[in-house]
């Protein structure tokens, strides 16, 4: 049986990805990836380097923590470098130096243009927390805290599992599940009862592998079929579709 939020009635929290699910900022990091990885394929290897591509977004950087992102993009076109460490400079030649050159791409592109909240979204946590079931935030970015902040949105959610709390937790980031299943455990729910919110294809497969209880694909950018090949159990363009009014 469904309820009026369209979930299954054994739903008891709500976990929500941010980026592409809560605010408008998925275009925004895939830019400043391509901008950043462009860069650095032209110089290594001129001007008929092949650049990052959306399926390369989708498939190897999209719902990963940064340097997770920067190892898989790089594994693919067999591009080895030193991994380095979190404080290299971001025009360093190391998998965290990229990362940091990609996150000030990304803060120029905040600061200039602003974030923008879906507001189908806001109005379906609305009515999540209206009747009573928990929430949280599951995100593999370190902005999470300030782009909560930037919409007001931060009182929405119970929990935040983001970039900064993996860290010191030790948690591997999706496609693991890891992050979904800390966030259910700090809302005293277990996964069988927690619904996964997710844009992203590695977020798809954290949630089928951390056997949650039901999993809603949320497609911005036209990739319904894979959103179902990754472990959807319904996908939505916004989630005005599963309906729910606080």
């Amino acid at each position: 049986m469904t309820t009026q939020l369209g979930l299954p009635d054994t739903i008891q929290a709500c976990l929500f990805d941010l980026d592409g699910v809560v605010t408008r900022t998925a275009v925004v990091h895939a830019a400043a990836w391509k901008e950043m990885f462009d860069a650095f394929l032209r110089a290594r290897d001129g001007d008929s380097f092949r650049p990052f591509s959306d399926d390369d977004y989708d498939q190897y950087v999209d719902g990963r923590p940064r340097a997770d992102g920067v190892r898989s993009f790089l594994a693919s076109r067999d591009i080895e470098l030193p991994e380095g460490t979190p404080e290299d400079p971001p025009d360093a030649e190391t998998v965290h130096g990229l990362g940091n050159r990609k996150n000030e791409l990304l803060l120029e592109r905040i600061r200039t243009d602003g974030v923008e909240a879906y507001e189908g979204t806001l109005r379906y946590l609305d009515a999540v927390r209206a009747r009573g079931l928990r929430t949280a935030i599951v995100s593999s970015s370190a902005n999470t805290r300030d782009v909560l902040r930037s919409i007001h949105a931060e009182d929405l959610f119970d929990v935040r599992i983001d970039g900064v709390v993996a860290a010191e937790r030790g948690l591997p980031g999706k496609p693991r599940p890891d992050t979904f299943l800390a966030a259910a455990r700090d809302l005293g729910v277990e996964p069988s009862r927690a619904a996964v919110f997710e844009d992203a294809l590695a977020g798809m497969d954290a949630g089928r592998s951390g056997h949650f209880g039901y999993v809603v694909g949320v497609d911005r950018v036209g990739q319904t079929d894979a959103l179902y090949a990754h472990g959807a159990d319904i996908v939505v363009k916004d989630l005005d579709e599963l309906g729910g009014q606080a």
